[in-house]
């Protein structure tokens, strides 16, 4: 428990000198099948300090680290949160065919910002020039964007990722906005999953969420991949156990 009620103090922390603090998370980088998923969560001092914190910070941790059940009670609590204006937060994905077309990190990348421009555009920060080649100091920073909020990334910082941000490694369980953040991510992903399933009966997307467990992995040996199933992910699964020629996406 101590790590939880830590959480809290982190972002305490992380919000000095800025409005507000964004945490940011992902859900299914690692899965065979469906979209990643990104959550973000803005929330500010007033928030931290709140009552509801107070009496809930406890509760939320890594995504992981929850039960099925405790991820959708805080769910819920956050749908009441964002209706009183206490939080904002969104989800978004990143469909199978652009997890093909840009790899797992670009896509990742995608949804987070797709999930951040909801509750956190872009021109908010970004000016439309850049100051002179050989401009002063003083000058340079007249042209650095005054940001509002600090944006926390779970795990190490992006490269070329359009919004100034920070990483933070093992943030979920380090930081409340982004322990918020993975249990939207996790929660919206795992819906999804779900109805995928419905869709593609046979691979136990509901029970698995797309991950390689062994009776996902016997279920696309059986029943051939559907397409959901990420191509470049199964190419490395697959190899040497099953003859290239069997799948048309191993040859």
């Amino acid at each position: 428990m101590p790590k939880r009620r830590q959480l809290r103090g982190f972002d305490l922390k992380q919000i000095d000198g800025f409005e507000c603090l964004i945490g940011v998370d992902e859900a299914g980088r690692g899965a065979l099948a469906g979209p990643v998923v990104a959550g973000a969560v803005l929330v500010k001092r007033d928030f931290l300090d709140s009552n509801w914190v107070a009496l809930n910070a406890r509760r939320i941790n890594d995504s992981k680290q929850l039960t099925p059940v405790e991820r959708d009670a805080l769910w819920l609590d956050f749908e009441a949160l964002m209706a009183e204006q206490q939080i904002h937060a969104h989800f978004a994905a990143a469909d199978v065919r652009e997890i093909e077309q840009f790899n797992i990190l670009g896509a990742t990348k995608l949804a987070m910002r797709r999930a951040l421009e909801a509750i956190y555009p872009p021109s908010a920060f970004q000016h439309q020039t850049e100051p002179d080649l050989f401009a002063t100091e003083e000058e340079i920073r007249e042209f650095q964007p005054e940001v509002s909020a600090r944006i926390l990334v779970d795990g190490l910082r992006l490269k070329h990722f359009p919004y100034p941000h920070d990483g933070v490694v093992r943030g979920d369980a380090r930081s409340l906005c982004i322990a918020m953040a993975s249990v939207i991510a996790k929660v919206a992903r795992d819906r999804m999953m779900d109805e995928l399933d419905r869709q593609y009966p046979g691979y136990g997307f509901a029970a698995h969420k797309g991950y390689g467990t062994e009776e996902h992995r016997q279920a696309i040996l059986a029943r051939g991949r559907c397409p959901q199933h990420r191509a470049t992910f199964l190419r490395k699964l697959m190899a040497g156990r099953v003859d290239p020629r069997q799948f048309d996406f191993l040859a």
